[in-house]
């Protein structure tokens, strides 16, 4: 039996729209788009989360039960946990080079790219076959993990998969072996 999962990026707040490094909480004007996003969820078996504040939070503004699942928390970044980009990139411009560079880098002492995506597709291996439609609230880094892991991609193209926020990525198969699955157009009449 195939698996279709579907990995629903984590509403926008103050973190997110700052450029932070790591959790923040929504606002009003997140959890007002994440009930508004309510509408469009697929239907589903089992229903996970990130660990993260912001991913619990979406999670209720959808109106979801969802089981928080360490093994999809976001990266660790370390000592840039708060720091926005501008800060990282003015007060350690040869780190950040790296880390965006080498995915087996962590120069903020935290996780590397290449643990991340480990770490998310064995978790997504490890869902048995008869798992059937699950969905998954998560941040950003999971669902660019999540890709690159579905398409055997290399880790360098972890950088390049963009994720809006409620934005969704599905994806079907079964243990180690996944397809990304597009959205049909809309019909025009």
């Amino acid at each position: 039996m195939s698996i279709r999962l579907t990995l629903w990026c984590a509403a926008a707040g103050p973190a997110v729209r700052e450029a932070r490094f790591g959790d923040g909480p929504l606002d009003a004007r997140g959890s007002g788009e994440a009930r508004t996003a309510a509408a469009a969820l697929p239907p589903f078996s089992a229903c996970f989360r990130g660990p993260s504040v912001r991913c619990g939070q979406t999670a209720q503004a959808l109106g979801l039960a969802a089981t928080a699942e360490e093994r999809l928390r976001d990266l660790d970044f370390g000592t840039w946990q708060g720091l926005t980009l501008s800060e990282v990139a003015a007060g350690h411009p040869e780190a950040l080079a790296a880390w965006a560079t080498d995915p087996g880098a962590a120069p903020h002492g935290g996780e590397s790219v290449r643990t991340l995506c480990g770490r998310v597709g064995g978790w997504m291996d490890a869902l048995g076959e008869d798992a059937g439609r699950v969905l998954a609230v998560v941040e950003p880094a999971v669902v660019r993990a999540a890709a690159v892991h579905a398409l055997a991609a290399p880790l360098t193209a972890f950088g390049r998969v963009d994720v809006p926020p409620l934005s969704a990525l599905t994806l079907t198969g079964r243990s180690g072996r996944w397809n990304l699955r597009l959205a049909a157009a809309a019909s025009s009449g």
